[in-house]
Parts: C-alpha cells; structure tokens; sequence
C-alpha cells in the first residue's frame, strides 16, 4: 500500500514532467508539469472566434485569430441598450451552460468599455459556488494572474524614468547573490527572453503547494527552487522567475516592499479602489467579494482536482500574477496602460516594444506571418482586415482566468473572467462571441 508521504512525492513528480513545448505553453502540447503550473500567465488565443459569415478562422497552430467581415446588421444603427445587454447575457449563459461541467465554472463575468463617453456594460451570470450560493455580481473580484505582470513592468520603467536604473542593467548590478544570472538584463527578464527556468514547474513547489496551498511562500524561496538549475536554450520562454526577480529588484533599487510601490504608484492614481496584492493590501473582507475559484488541471493533484482555492493565499504568484481586482479596475487601468497614461513617451515604446514569440527575435508589430508578440509584460496579437493588431492578455491563477483584449482602432475594451483553472481553456470562443454580438449591434466599429 503507498503510504501518503509516497503519495505525494510521486504526485511532486508526475505533475512537474517537462513538456516538450519550446514557445508559449499551448493546452494540447502542454505537458504535466505545466498544467500543475497552470500556465497562469497569458497564452495563444487558440480557438476560432465564433462568426455569423465565418469567413475567417484561427490558425491554430500559431496562434492566430480572425474575425469574419461585418455582418449586414453592423452597418445599420446600433441596438437598444438593452437589447445588446439581453444578447450579451445570452452570450455569458450559453458558455456557461455549454462549459459548467467541462471547466468546472459556476461563474462568468463580463466587463465592455468604449472610448468616449459611451456607457460601460457590466455583466455577469451563475452563482459564487459550483454547488450553488448567491447569484455572482458583476462587481466580484478575480485573481486576475500574469495579468500582474503588466503592473510590474511599469514599476520598472517608472524607475527608469526617474534616472533610478535600466531597463538595460545586468540583473547582477542589482541582485549579486545570483552569479549565473549576472549578465542578464531587465528587459530581458521583463520579455521572457532570460532563459532563467519557471520555479512552478519545480517538484519541490509542486510538492509544498499540493500538501498546503496557504503556505506562505517568499520570493527568495520562489527563485530558490531554480538557483542552480542551467538556463534554457535561446529565445522566447516563458518564465514567472522573470518577474519574480523583477519584483525583487524594485524592491532593492526603492528599499521598499512591492506591495508599497504598486499601492503608491498605481493603485492609488488610478483610484483602483478594488485592486489589492493578495494576501498583503488586501482587506480580509475581500475574501467574500471573490467567486469560489476551483482547481481543474487534468492530471494535476488528486488531492486538489476540483476544490476551492483560497481566495487570498496568492503568495506563491506575488508580482508575477499575485494581483486581486474587480473588472471595472482591470479595464481602467488597461485604458491608462494602452493610451500610454503610465508612463513618459520612451518607456511606453519600451512597453510596447516586442519580441517574437516564435523566435524570440525583436518584431516592430505582429503580423500575420508572425502573429504573437511579447513586449514588457503585455501581448500584442493580430486580426487581418480592418481590426487589425490588438493587445491581449489572459492570466491564469489557481482558481480564475482574467482574459482581456484592447483594440486600438476603436479603443475597446473587453474583460472577461470566469473562476476556474484548467487546460480545457475556451475562454477566447467567449470573446469572440461577445465581440461578435458587438459587431452586430455596431459598437465595435473601427476609428
């Protein structure tokens, strides 16, 4: 009989198996190591958009989508507002009914903002409980994952703003413990070309997590699991050591905590009176403001397939996906973060400036040829035809996924976040759905 100390060391092992997945973890290719680690940051958008004249598909394997030509519908005048509220909800419904069971979701929430003065739409359907409970609202909160990662960058290039250090330091100038590392750059840390490996695929996370998911992790215990290890090859890897790293040299280069320095630099700006550092700003009452989040990875923990994650015990994500918002923040603060409000011209070029995902090699902008790019903690994709290219992100915590998308040409914004984790991910069918519906009640239109 296998004792259970036996139990968890083998489980330690098999969830942390290395895919042979060389780019951004895809579902289908990913292996078990990376479905334990849950690929919490953003991903492929890898599923056809849902579209009434079809006309254009996703190119699976590289990530690619498209939208299909504007129905007839499109060009005339706009619905009612509550007729697009009524088909929206629809849309939120059927996902919901369709993917209950195969997510493991009783929550889905959606959050559209426009450029100008036109009103938001908020919604959300399902209940705070797979079993049950009180109807979800649209103000919940999510763990919003790697999409943390985009506030981390903006920290750093703030610093840099103020003449406080380089995107183009040697990571060695600021954190000298780690010798290996030393002739790694910021920027390199901040676009996932380090090659330092990913602490979530580790045994040894994988086995502390599993046996106590509040442990209290630090981030020197987070970077520890992979001291040592060899880097990768060359190229575009995607790592959360990067960012944890990230988050430790903000706090060397300001003799501060993260926690302080996101509170102080963006969250009380911005007024984001609902986005807190999870478990550190946040309030304990917003504990009860968060869906009950389950973990769904196949081949994950026997012991954790289907249960309720804490809703705050996010120490082991920190600055590289440890944030906890509600829609309405997210999309304020996408809008400063995309309209270039954050930051002085030269470092929003440096946000936005990318490497291909592919090769790893610097892109002016996606292409079709070349579809997903990876600038400092955002994603920039593209939709052939009038749409164009477009920023995305979706991040994935242990009990949610937080997808967003900003289209620049009309200056929308969408937000969607349903309170699961899993590899059986059909959130961006969702999206496009809803952009869909947008389309055809003519509140997506191009500028």
């Amino acid at each position: 009989m296998r004792t259970k100390t036996d139990q968890k060391s083998r489980d330690g092992h098999k969830i942390l198996r290395r895919s042979t997945d060389g780019g951004v973890l895809g579902g289908a290719a990913a292996g078990i190591a990376e479905r334990f680690a849950l690929r919490m940051h953003m991903k492929p958008i890898r599923d056809k958009l849902v579209a009434a004249a079809a006309t254009c598909a996703l190119f699976g394997a590289a990530g690619t989508l498209c939208f299909s030509a504007p129905s007839a519908s499109a060009s005339q005048p706009g619905q009612s507002s509550a007729a697009l509220g009524a088909a929206l909800r629809g849309d939120l419904g059927r996902y919901l009914t369709e993917r209950s069971m195969a997510e493991h979701i009783s929550a889905v929430s959606l959050r559209v903002t426009f450029a100008g003065s036109r009103p938001a739409i908020s919604l959300a359907t399902g209940t705070t409980r797979y079993d049950g409970g009180p109807p979800v609202p649209a103000g919940a909160l999510w763990q919003i994952g790697s999409n943390t990662k985009a506030f981390t960058a903006v920290i750093l290039l703030q610093l840099e703003a103020e003449g406080k250090l380089s995107i183009s330091d040697p990571i060695g100038t600021w954190l000298p413990q780690y010798p290996a590392w030393r002739h790694i750059t910021v920027r390199q840390l901040l676009d996932m070309t380090s090659r330092i490996p990913d602490y979530l695929y580790q045994p040894a996370f994988a086995t502390a997590f599993a046996a106590n998911q509040d442990t209290r992790f630090t981030a020197t215990q987070l970077v520890s699991y992979v001291a040592g290890l060899p880097l990768g090859p060359a190229g575009y890897h995607y790592t959360n050591t990067d960012y944890i790293l990230a988050q430790m040299i903000i706090q060397k280069v300001t003799h501060d905590s993260y926690a302080d320095q996101l509170t102080k630099r963006i969250v009380t700006p911005l007024r984001l009176s609902t986005t807190c550092l999870a478990p550190y700003t946040c309030p304990a009452s917003d504990a009860g403001r968060v869906p009950v989040g389950y973990f769904y990875i196949a081949n994950g923990p026997p012991s954790l397939i289907g249960k309720p994650m804490s809703p705050l015990g996010l120490t082991w994500a920190q600055a590289a996906g440890g944030i906890v918002s509600s829609l309405a923040d997210m999309t304020t603060w996408d809008r400063d973060l995309y309209q270039g409000r954050l930051l002085p011209p030269r470092q929003q070029r440096q946000l936005d400036s990318l490497v291909s995902q592919a090769t790893g090699k610097p892109i002016l902008r996606t292409t079709v040829a070349d579809p997903l790019g990876y600038g400092l903690g955002v994603a920039q994709g593209i939709f052939p035809g009038p749409t164009g290219n477009f920023w995305y992100y979706e991040g994935q915590a242990f009990g949610a996924r937080v997808l967003q998308m900003y289209f620049p040409r009309s200056g929308m914004i969408i937000a969607l976040a349903v309170n699961s984790s899993t590899f059986n991910d059909h959130l961006s069918d969702l999206a496009g759905s809803v952009y869909q519906t947008l389309q055809e009640a003519g509140a997506a239109s191009n500028g």
